[in-house]
This record gives C-alpha cells, sequence and structure tokens, in this order.
C-alpha cells in the first residue's frame, strides 16, 4: 500500500466517511500476516482472540526476535515476548526500547493493551520458587487489559496462610493456581470457590517431583471437579486461557446490553 493509498483511508476517517474498523481492515495485510522469511507474523490474531501474536524467544537470537517485534509494533503498536533471556532482551532493547522483567522473562515493547474488563483474576502461587512462572501469568495478563490481584507463598504446607486471604480470593471472577511439589494447592482451592480455576503445574520440587510432572498428574487427577489444566511452567498459557474466558465475559455484556 502506497503512503497516498494510506492518506486517502486516513481523511476518510477524519471525514465521516469511513469507520475506524472498517480502515484498519483497509490498513491490515490482506492474507492475515506479514511474510518475513524466517517467521509469518499473524497480524489478524487481535480479531480472533482479542490479543495479538506473542513471541516465543526461546531458540530465537536478538535479531529474529527484533525483526517479529518491529512488525508487531507496526500493526499492533504493541510486542510482547516471552522465554527471553536477560542477555538478548538487552541486546533487543538497546534497538527498540521497551522493559524487561527478569523474574518472568518476559519482554514488553510499547504500552500495555488498554484495560477492557474490570472482572480480576487472582494469580495463586504456592511458594516463593513458583513465581516465575506465577509472574509470567500477571505480567501476560496485565500487558492484554486485564487486572490481576497476586496472591502469593499460600502453599498447603501453611494452610493459615491461604484462609487469611479468602475474602480477597472470592472477590476475583478468575484464579490462576501455580504450584510445585505435590501440587495439592489447586485441589485445596477448587474446593473452597467457585470460580473458573486455572491450574499450572511448576518444575519446583525434589527428584520423586519429575520435573513438575507429579504435580501435572495430581491436578489432573484432582477430586476438585472443574479444574482446568495446562503445561508444566505454562504461566503464559494460563493466563492466555483466562482471557479467552474474560473475553468472553466481556462480549455476553455486550450482547446482552444490546437486545
Amino acid at each position: 500500500m502506497t503512503p497516498e493509498e494510506i492518506r486517502l483511508i486516513l481523511e476518510a476517517v477524519r471525514n465521516g466517511e469511513s469507520t475506524l474498523d472498517h480502515a484498519v481492515g483497509q490498513l491490515l495485510p490482506p492474507d492475515g500476516f506479514v511474510d518475513l522469511g524466517i517467521a509469518k507474523v499473524d497480524t489478524d490474531r487481535r480479531r480472533r482472540r482479542g490479543f495479538p501474536e506473542v513471541i516465543y524467544c526461546a531458540s530465537k537470537n536478538a535479531a529474529q526476535i527484533a525483526t517479529v517485534a518491529r512488525t508487531l509494533m507496526g500493526t499492533e503498536g504493541l510486542a510482547y515476548g516471552t522465554r527471553c533471556e536477560p542477555r538478548v532482551a538487552r541486546q533487543v532493547m538497546a534497538e527498540l526500547g521497551g522493559d524487561y522483567d527478569p523474574l518472568s522473562r518476559t519482554l514488553r515493547i510499547g504500552e500495555p493493551m488498554a484495560p477492557f474488563t474490570d472482572v480480576v483474576t487472582a494469580v495463586i502461587a504456592a511458594g516463593t520458587s513458583d513465581l516465575p512462572v506465577a509472574e509470567e501469568a500477571c505480567r501476560t495478563l496485565e500487558t492484554f487489559g486485564a487486572p490481576v490481584e497476586r496472591v502469593y507463598d499460600v502453599g498447603v504446607a501453611g494452610l493459615h496462610r491461604l484462609l487469611a486471604r479468602l475474602e480477597k480470593i472470592d472477590e476475583a471472577g478468575i484464579l490462576i493456581v501455580a504450584a510445585g511439589m505435590e501440587g495439592a494447592l489447586p485441589s485445596v482451592v477448587g474446593g473452597l470457590f467457585r470460580q473458573p480455576i486455572i491450574a499450572v503445574p511448576t518444575s519446583v520440587g525434589y527428584g520423586a517431583a519429575h520435573g513438575g510432572f507429579t504435580a501435572l498428574f495430581s491436578m489432573l487427577t484432582s477430586c476438585a471437579s472443574g479444574i482446568t489444566v495446562v503445561n508444566i511452567d505454562n504461566g503464559f498459557g494460563a493466563a492466555t486461557a483466562a482471557l479467552s474466558i474474560l473475553h468472553a465475559i466481556e462480549n455476553a455484556k455486550k450482547v446482552k446490553s444490546q437486545k
């Protein structure tokens, strides 16, 4: 698309001859993706899912990440990456700016999306060792417009710590629960609260924890019904599952208000 064509589209919006949504559709690549050679960047994902494509930074070098991020900045105004190592993040930020959280290993270039919901997701972590996974979930939710309440270090070895936060947890609309070792915390939470619960097994624990598989199997076989389980250490996956639920809630509100 030429600069003149872009100017005409923007002028049509300014003059009231075109809607903003129609203009966005005209400006996006017609195939819904941009082929960079090293990657095909999905420019249609926000429309389909409510949040744009995210860069999985592991196994990518700084140049590859920067190339994808630059495209996302051009189409979305925001580029977000997970599992980014500090050295690589520094190299990318030297070129594109942004901010990096070393605990969650997430890289964000551009401003977070505006909040689209007032429904809070409580992210509950059993112990301090689970925080990298919990913070990956928190940072993802906050980047894509969802409010978060952190409830940390409330594992079953000291159950009174969880009981002291019952009122705050009960106020949340969705619960993400991260735990390693034997992975018991989601079952306890599932027996106490009615909200949708997304359980995240973490690779925390001694030998028989088997790198998170013990927690995974425990969560999958929980006697507390209705718990959804994501992959080991997948705080990002838990957050996007929560985002899908939140978008469904907001869409249902919108449909109801239009009747």
